[in-house]
């Protein structure tokens, strides 16, 4: 596994804030990062992609609200736009019951699309990271 400087600013983000965003282009190694934080945090995985893990999220209500106390790592979250809202309530609901910070990472491509969805829904409830790609010099 190759290290990014991101990985210890993403690790302080999810113990500050309810959900870190994380966006970059497709191909950069979102979802490889995503796994390796996984492996560093009591974590559940869905890909949006993925039929199986869209069905658990037929209602993201019941299916997320028994998930407080580990990392909810939703992959390609933009292909379900329905979802921010969702999160909004339970990351409210979350907070409530004293559970403040490292509960959902979102991952992204569609950058743009992606911010004006989330902007407005989780405001004050996210932060963003932008994952580039490698930059090697010789």
């Amino acid at each position: 596994m190759i290290k990014r400087r991101l990985t210890p600013i993403l690790m302080q983000r999810l113990r500050q804030v309810p959900a870190v965003v994380l966006l970059g282009p497709r191909q950069v190694g979102k979802t490889t990062l995503a796994l390796e934080i996984s492996q560093q945090l009591e974590s559940v995985y869905l890909d949006l992609e993925a039929e199986g893990d869209l069905a658990r999220l037929s209602e993201p209500e019941l299916y997320l609200a028994d998930r407080f106390y580990q990392l909810v790592i939703l992959d390609e979250i933009h292909r379900v736009p329905k979802l921010f809202l969702a999160l909004r309530g339970l990351i409210d609901k979350a907070r409530r019951t004293g559970h403040r910070s490292g509960l959902y990472l979102l991952l992204g491509s569609a950058a743009l699309e992606m911010l004006k969805q989330s902007g407005a829904t989780l405001a004050g409830r996210v932060s963003y990271l932008e994952l580039n790609p490698f930059d090697i010099l010789a």
